[in-house]
């Protein structure tokens, strides 16, 4: 009797406390519930909705045959993508659902021991990408195609179809310490560089009858200014020096000042002066040898153009041939980016397909039907990836003559300049 008049006191005490304040404590919810509605619904129902606007293509891209320079090519077609930043003024912003910048869909599928690379973009920006790839790869083939989403059902799983999926996200919490980069694979003895496509492109040639593995990058660019000002927070950690912010210094002032009242009862009071730092000693003698490394690689990254992205793959395929083991090697190959002393890439928990615990097979569907929908919708909801363009080029890229594949859709031969001298009509 005692226990329920006490729960009964509680809940009383608490509901008096939220009658009397409702006013400060609902109004940032309900704002924050109203934004994401308003925004969701300008943006895809609107008289003048945004997306509405949106026309989108996709390109299929088939490499040359023999490329004989690695992925930095690519970092320079990605870096032109950058200029595609554009600013919306509060009225676009809030009525027609322009909340955010433009986005590329880069996706390398793997369908049924073929590979192929595509990109997604609004078709304003076709003779930009195409300007873009023609200059780093003039013997390429760009070709516009349908979208392979709906060659697949509407819904998997069903009878016939299963999949596996998950997001990636970083292992570290900072997103300016770099994964991996392409002049990390370069042979100690040699000098030549170990492609990275290569393990990703044997896993998809082993695909057999029915069986398809779909990695996709979705990226936004990145104003300058705000991939500087993330990354230069983590760069003056590592120099050890201290980055005390106006609030941490006002709240350590009032802090010193309440302290010293009851002494100033009693005599002057002594506030805390700030000891004299000794010579320090050079920044290079401070840090050890990998320290320095990943300084570094941090200072460097940060030179580069960066772009929010959100990662993720797909493997999906008949029931009768389905075979988990295609995502264990998929996955390690992926973990070949990873860095330990600097960053890694790893499926996320929360989105990984599978339940626990109560209403396994439920939670299980719920959760395949829900990544093969923001599949589909290119959906960048959840936890992003920050990526420069040098980590985006390592990831991406068209694979060197180095890895023969039978996998690879390339050109068969070398596209040459028309004659100048064919007759014209």
């Amino acid at each position: 009797m005692n226990g329920s008049v006490s729960i009964f006191y509680i809940l009383n005490n608490f509901w008096g406390v939220f009658a009397s304040s409702w006013w400060l404590i609902l109004p940032w919810p309900v704002w924050y519930i109203f934004r994401e509605v308003w925004f969701d619904y300008v943006s895809h129902y609107g008289a003048d909705c945004w997306n509405s606007k949106y026309k989108w293509a996709m390109l299929e891209v088939v490499p040359p045959r023999e490329i004989e320079r690695g992925p930095k090519p690519m970092e320079v077609f990605f870096t032109g993508l950058s200029g595609v930043i554009s600013t919306h003024n509060n009225f676009t912003i809030w009525l027609d659902g322009a909340f955010r910048q433009d986005y590329f869909g880069l996706e390398l599928v793997g369908e049924e021991g073929k590979v192929h690379y595509y990109i997604r973009l609004l078709k304003k920006y076709r003779n930009l990408v195409e300007a873009q790839i023609y200059a780093q790869y003039p013997e390429a083939q760009v070709m516009e195609v349908e979208d392979y989403y709906p060659k697949f059902p509407k819904v998997i799983p069903n009878k016939k179809w299963d999949l596996w999926g998950a997001d990636f996200v970083f292992v570290k919490p900072d997103p300016y310490y770099p994964l991996k980069t392409y002049d990390q694979f370069e042979e100690s003895i040699t000098g030549e560089m170990i492609d990275p496509m290569a393990a990703l492109v044997e896993v998809l040639g082993t695909l057999g009858p029915g069986q398809h593995i779909w990695l996709q990058y979705v990226i936004v660019p990145v104003q300058e200014g705000e991939s500087i000002k993330g990354g230069k927070v983590l760069a003056d950690k590592l120099k050890f020096r201290a980055t005390e912010s106006a609030g941490g210094r006002l709240i350590s002032d009032v802090v010193d000042v309440l302290s010293n009242l009851w002494a100033g009862l009693f005599g002057p009071p002594e506030f805390k002066v700030a000891a004299a730092k000794k010579d320090e000693l050079p920044l290079e003698m401070r840090l050890s040898t990998v320290e320095k490394d990943i300084l570094k690689a941090v200072e460097e990254n940060l030179g580069k153009n960066f772009f929010k992205t959100k990662m993720r793959m797909i493997y999906l395929g008949k029931r009768e041939g389905f075979d988990k083991s295609h995502v264990s090697a998929f996955v390690g190959a992926v973990k070949q980016f990873n860095d330990l002393n600097m960053n890694q890439i790893k499926p996320e928990d929360i989105s990984k397909t599978y339940g626990q615990i109560f209403f396994i097979d439920r939670i299980t569907n719920l959760r395949k039907r829900k990544i093969y929908d923001r599949y589909r919708r290119r959906n960048m909801d959840g936890v992003n990836l920050m990526l420069s363009t040098k980590e985006l080029a390592t990831m991406f890229h068209f694979p060197d003559l180095s890895v023969k594949s039978h996998a690879i859709t390339q050109t068969t031969s070398k596209l040459g300049a028309a004659p100048s001298n064919l007759p014209i009509d």
